[in-house]
Formats: structure tokens, sequence, C-alpha cells
């Protein structure tokens, strides 16, 4: 029965990709159009020791090409047990301590943010990251354009030669691809909260994290979740080059398991259905392979045919990357058939600890 079971799985897999794909294609890319900025923003940047990397963030705010009495930095404190100080910039920037209330430490340091706004928008980063300089101007741009209150971007890496780094970029590629693709077959249920802008009145009438402040992380996932099913004509993505965020991968296996633990504890709390079966999908496709290789090995099952099944998969997903990765990056794609036959036997060891596991998150336990 087995034998019929497993290529049942890749098919539904291999045309749930080729859906995402179909959605990646419908979403128009969009640059800025020389309309004069007129939208002001709030950009909050929750953090917690990161003082070798806030000046480098820093610095790439100083070089926005964005009237500086536009936007303003708010930086939300996290118990942070570095020393930390902001001085000589052109822009607008403050430091806050943030008001612990929960479980989950980005959404109390947002929630604190929101008490100390001085605009309408909200923009959300990280503080490993680094912006383009016609960020704010490609979003006040879009805004301009549209009718939106909440607008996802995309996140890329600045990864170095290692396998680690680009198996890294390889999975954020394949991940902002989905991202996209579920946009665009009108099925949005995931974002990254190092590129994502909302408004303050949105916040409110969706009553912020509320529901969710039980999970350490989703500060990003969870509130686009709810927006969408309350206001899904309110919330979009944008598609632009100008507007992608560079942020940098971790530097060891274990620090990127617990990482991609953290990300994948969500799923089993997601509010849309579509984002759930996704993830199921997902993870019987690649549950697949590697339960299909091990009967190969014990003989139980044919070697051309998971060869068959491993190449109708990889071949599928190299679309679906290849289109995001030419959006994300100019560097050269490396490592993809290597990380292609690990990802399986990873993603499959991510999702089966994120059931029960704990997992580390800037020096605390979750």
């Amino acid at each position: 029965m087995f034998v019929f079971f497993l290529p049942l799985i890749l098919i539904i897999y291999c045309i749930t990709i080729a859906w995402l794909i179909y959605g990646f294609t419908k979403i128009n890319s969009f640059e800025f159009i020389g309309l004069a900025p007129k939208t002001k923003f709030t950009i909050v940047v929750p953090f917690r020791n990161e003082a070798a990397t806030l000046p480098i963030l820093l610095d790439s705010f100083s070089k926005l090409n964005y009237p500086t009495e536009l936007f303003e930095v708010l930086l939300v404190d996290d118990e942070s047990e570095e020393q930390f100080s902001v001085f000589g910039f052109q822009f607008s920037v403050r430091v806050i301590k943030s008001n612990r209330v929960s479980n989950s430490p980005k959404k109390d340091a947002i929630t604190t943010a929101m008490q100390h706004l001085n605009s309408a928008w909200i923009i959300t980063t990280d503080a490993d990251c680094v912006v383009a300089e016609n960020w704010l101007l490609t979003l006040d741009n879009y805004i301009q354009n549209h009718d939106a209150n909440m607008i996802a971007g995309a996140v890329t890496y600045d990864c170095g030669n290692s396998f680690l780094h680009h198996f890294q970029q390889l999975d954020l590629t394949s991940l902002q691809g989905a991202t996209i693709g579920s946009f665009g077959i009108g099925k949005g249920f995931m974002c990254n909260g190092a590129n994502l802008a909302y408004t303050k009145s949105l916040f409110e009438e969706l009553n912020g994290f509320e529901g969710n402040n039980s999970i350490a992380s989703g500060d990003d996932v969870f509130l686009l979740q709810k927006a969408v099913a309350k206001f899904p004509e309110r919330v979009r993505y944008l598609k632009s080059k100008s507007n992608i965020v560079v942020t940098k991968p971790v530097d060891s296996w274990s620090a990127l398991f617990y990482q991609r633990v953290r990300w994948a504890s969500k799923t089993t709390s997601y509010q849309s259905s579509f984002g759930k079966v996704l993830g199921l999908i997902v993870f019987a496709g690649n549950l697949s392979i590697v339960v299909g290789i091990g009967f190969c090995i014990l003989g139980l099952f044919s070697w051309l045919t998971i060869v068959l099944l491993l190449l109708s998969k990889f071949v599928v997903d190299l679309v679906l990357i290849r289109k995001s990765h030419s959006f994300l990056s100019k560097t050269k794609m490396r490592y993809v058939v290597l990380s292609s036959l690990f990802y399986p036997f990873f993603s499959v060891s991510v999702a089966l600890y994120s059931l029960f596991g704990k997992y580390e998150w800037k020096g605390r336990r979750f």
C-alpha cells in the first residue's frame, strides 16, 4: 500500500508548489514612481544585546532616500545586558524600555512601542538587518497608490561561501517564494517581521497580539493572519527590489536548528487554515522522501521509484526557488542539489522536535 501512498503524497505536494509558483507570477513588481513622499513612518526595532549590529542598521537608516522629518526610529530595549547609546544621527531616534507582560518578548516590545508612536504607520525590522536606500520611498509610493493598512515585504540573507550559509539562503528563498505565491492566489498567511508595515489603527482594531501572547514568537505571522481574516482587502504584498531588507544568516547548525524550530513551533497555532494545510503538505512531502529512502535501504522500496519522486520534487522546488532567487538576489545559487537532498531530513527533524522540544532565543529558553 505504501508503494501507492508515497507517490500520491508527492503528487499533491508538487501540485501545491505549482499553485504557489502560479501565485508568485500573479504579484506584479512595483518600484517607486516619482511621487513626492508624504507618509510618516515610525521604524520600530526590538532588540536585546545587539550593540554590535545596531550601529550598522542605524547607518543604513542614515542613508535612506527619504526626508528625515518623515520618519523616526524607536529602539525598544528588551532587557539588554550590553550598554548601547545613540547620538550623531540627523533623524529622530529614541531608546525605550520594553514592558514585559507576556511570554513573547517581541510582541511586548512592539506593544510598548505603540504607546510612543508619533505617526500613523509603523514598520518593524530587526537589529541585525540592513535596509536599502529607497526602502521607505518605495513603501510610501505604494501606499499612495494602493488602499492598504498592512504591507508585507521581502527579506534575504547576506551570506558567505559556506554550505551552511547557502543552505539557509535556499531555505529562506523558498519561504519567501511561498509567501509571495500565497498572496498571489489570495491566500496570504505568512510574512517576516524584519520587513512588515501596518497602521496603528489596524493594530488597535485587531486588539494587537491578543490571543497569541503565550507563544514566544509570531509577532508578524499571527498579526497578519488576524488582519487577513478580518480585513483581507487591506493586506498587501509589496514585491519590490527596492524594498528588500537584508539580514545575516546564523553561523552554526545548532543555531539554525533552534531558529527553524522557533519558526515551525508557530504552525499549529495558525489562524489560517490554508497555512496549516500547506504546512502539513510540505511536512508530508519531506517525510515521504525520508521514509522512502529508509525503505529503499531496507530493500522494501524501489530505488528507481524514489529517484523519480526525488527528481519530481526537486524540479518543482527549483522552479519556485529560481523565481524567488532572481527577485531577491543577484548572487549565484550554490549547493542546490546537496541542499535538496539534505533538506527533507533537516525539515522533518525540525518539525518533529518543534512539537515537544524547547529552543533557545537571545539567551532565553522557551
